[in-house]
């Protein structure tokens, strides 16, 4: 009853790993926070972080795109670019790219020495914004992702859930073109994280982002505790 108050809508526990690239006997624990703009996600992840580290795991945080020297490079790229300035394939592939620079240089590395991972937006993002907000074929993006993270998916998905309208107005200031497109836009964007979420209850967690910060970490840390126990 508490994680429902805290806004806590699906709740994820350890499991077997199926459908999922396990990371082996070394404990290693793949989680990713999704969500559109202004949900929250770099201000949870530095708190998930913290409560795990006090619980004695260590922790890899890292984000999309980025998280590398060549991935870091690829974002100010994108991001700097004049709006509609980019084809949507290219935006795909340079995506995908950063990605698999991040799954080979960070992610893969730290999971198999037992590490707890955090990234801010992964795979599901490329589903959400590329394939529901651009509307590139589905085909198209499910090849593109699986050959940029060798089949690599997360154990827990945290999707912070908030209205367009809503998470735009706390960014002070559009500062790249994703933030700048349009009202439609970004509802496709909520839409398709919500598919997701519908899809596959078992690996991801809606919570709430209107709420106080203090009650969403409450809910997204009852579950990724859930998956750390499970983890070892």
């Amino acid at each position: 009853m508490a994680a429902a108050r805290a806004g806590l809508s699906t709740r994820a526990t350890a499991r077997d790993g199926r459908g999922v690239t396990d990371p082996g006997s070394s404990g290693g624990a793949f989680v990713t926070l999704e969500g559109g703009e202004g949900a929250g996600k770099s201000t949870q992840l530095a708190a998930l972080a913290e409560r795990a580290s006090e619980a004695g795991r260590e922790v890899v945080t890292c984000r999309e795109p980025g998280g590398t020297a060549l991935g870091e490079r690829l974002r100010d790229a994108l991001f700097v670019s004049a709006d509609g300035e980019t084809d949507p394939v290219a935006e795909l592939l340079v995506f995908q790219a950063a990605r698999a620079q991040l799954v080979a240089e960070v992610i893969r590395p730290a999971l198999e020495r037992g590490a707890l991972v955090l990234c801010d937006r992964f795979a599901d993002s490329t589903v959400a914004y590329q394939q529901y907000g651009r509307g590139l074929d589905a085909g198209l993006v499910a090849d593109s992702t699986r050959i940029a993270t060798g089949g690599l998916r997360p154990r827990l998905t945290l999707l912070f859930d908030l209205e367009p309208a809503a998470g735009r107005a706390r960014v002070d200031r559009a500062s790249d073109y994703l933030e700048r497109e349009d009202a439609a836009f970004h509802e496709r964007v909520r839409a398709g994280f919500l598919a997701l979420a519908r899809a596959e209850p078992e690996r991801w967690v809606v919570v709430d982002a209107s709420l106080p910060p203090g009650e969403v970490t409450e809910a997204a840390w009852e579950a990724l505790r859930g998956v750390l126990e499970g983890s070892g």
